[in-house]
């Protein structure tokens, strides 16, 4: 994969596509698409470097992210529904996350005695040298990868992602 540096804005939408939503709309809804453009470029090219960086550890991002969940959970079992909520996805995907992850060794999911209806995740000796190799592995990537924005901007960043999301949430509601 070529690496490709830019602090330019992104080429899409492309100028036919702006202009011909400057035909129809104003230039604060063509600064909207603009940033909807933006976002998921930004959110795409993001998504492909952490598969890189990932690959041969925890694989994926939403791998990395139930490993490291169950990783800080300790000995302490956590509910598969406290990982849907964490990843913010359907059941399925972590039905289907938590099957490969068991058959591959890494975690164990045992129902809860407390409430049959609820399993409960744990991470194997093998689930932590993996999710502990990636999380040192990655974390000197992630620095220089943020290096550029200050501890306050980064605040703000995650801020307006934040609501960003949320506006998301609430247009399709």
């Amino acid at each position: 994969m070529e690496k490709q540096i830019s602090t330019e804005q992104p080429p899409f939408p492309p100028c036919f596509l702006r202009d011909a939503y400057l035909s129809r709309f104003d230039a604060a809804a063509v600064l909207r698409l603009e940033t909807v453009f933006a976002l998921k470029a930004a959110t795409q090219q993001i998504t492909n470097v952490l598969n890189g960086w990932l690959e041969g550890t925890a694989g994926t991002p939403a791998r990395f992210q139930t490993l490291a969940l169950l990783w800080a959970s300790g000995d302490t079992p956590l509910p598969h529904q406290e990982i849907i909520t964490a990843l913010q996805v359907k059941r399925a995907t972590v039905s289907a996350l938590m099957y490969s992850l068991e058959k591959e060794g890494l975690v164990r999911s045992i129902g809860d005695q407390k409430d049959r209806r609820r399993l409960l995740a744990t991470i194997t000796e093998e689930g932590k040298q993996i999710i502990e190799a990636a999380m040192g592995r990655n974390a000197v990537r992630v620095e220089k990868a943020l290096a550029g924005f200050s501890p306050e901007e980064l605040v703000l960043f995650q801020n307006l992602l934040n609501r960003a999301k949320d506006g998301f949430l609430q247009a399709d509601a």
